[in-house]
């Protein structure tokens, strides 16, 4: 299932699988929050390998818990400055109840402090939670795999191959088979390399590091064509979504530095700006480890 929307509020770092020993810092030696902008430019295309769709096959291991460490930006060298998120007012989206059928209203039930939709005959408490967004970031020959969509929205932009989470599914093995799915390519998941929370349209994404287990890949059903893509080359300018922009200016910068990261934040859309604005979205960079 592609992303419908892609644009994850976790006060921990993920640290890599255990195949990666990246130091653990103490929470306490947190950075404050800093914001940053991301500029766009342009860049050309390069060709892909394709190869019919495989089989899902089992891919990760374990990973851990831990606090994450210094604070960098991806893009620009800044001072941190303190930064607070405003406040998220979303549109109630449950009008009728779950359990009976019945019309739902916009109350506060007691005991508690926020809006929520209550059922108007059997008084269920309906509780509206953001939705996870899992994909992979494929490396393979110093490029990554973008897909470029086959549906709304954003359709014919490239991203990530990335999309909901199932229920019965883990974080990592979710991601992998969006993979499937939309490239047609099966992957080892190597370490998680970053959460983006995007609060004001209530999503929460985790994007995996992999690597191809053979070179072949396709389009599958949501997706028009998929390519490697080298860093140089990587299309910012028809890129679908804020957290792939996000995600891809992270990598880059620790590929330069020689040194890949754990990086969590924040993209706070604008006003008015649509989930696909490519320039609709500041970045509040929390921490990596």
């Amino acid at each position: 299932m592609m992303l419908r929307s892609v644009h994850l509020p976790l006060g921990f770092v993920v640290s890599p699988f255990l195949r990666c020993g990246h130091r653990l810092c103490n929470p306490s030696s947190l950075p404050s929050t800093a914001s940053f902008k991301f500029e766009i430019s342009a860049a050309p295309q390069r060709s892909f390998v394709s190869a019919p769709c495989p089989r899902s096959t089992s891919v990760f291991g374990a990973f851990r818990m831990s606090s994450g460490g210094p604070n960098t930006n991806p893009d620009v060298d800044a001072a941190p400055v303190a930064a607070v998120a405003p406040p998220v007012l979303q549109t109630p989206k449950i009008r009728f109840c779950h359990s009976c059928g019945n019309p739902t209203k916009q109350v506060v039930p007691d005991g508690e402090e926020k809006m929520r939709a209550v059922c108007t005959v059997c008084n269920k408490i309906h509780y509206e939670n953001p939705k996870m967004v899992v994909g992979c970031l494929v490396e393979h020959n110093d490029k990554v795999l973008l897909c470029r969509r086959k549906i709304e929205p954003s359709y014919g932009l490239w991203t990530l191959p990335a999309g909901f989470l199932e229920i019965g599914e883990s974080a990592a093995e979710g991601a992998a088979r969006e993979t499937l799915e939309e490239a047609c390519a099966e992957v080892e998941v190597l370490s998680p390399f970053a959460q983006l929370d995007i609060p004001r349209i209530g999503q929460s994404y985790i994007i995996f590091r992999a690597r191809l287990k053979t070179p072949h890949f396709s389009p599958g059903p949501e997706s028009l064509e998929c390519k490697l893509f080298a860093l140089d080359d990587i299309p910012f300018d028809s890129l679908a979504f804020s957290s792939i922009i996000v995600t891809l200016k992270m990598y880059i910068k620790d590929i330069a530095t020689g040194a890949l990261k754990f990086h969590y934040c924040t993209i706070n859309k604008r006003p008015g700006a649509s989930p696909s604005d490519l320039r609709g979205f500041d970045v509040d960079y929390h921490l990596h480890s």
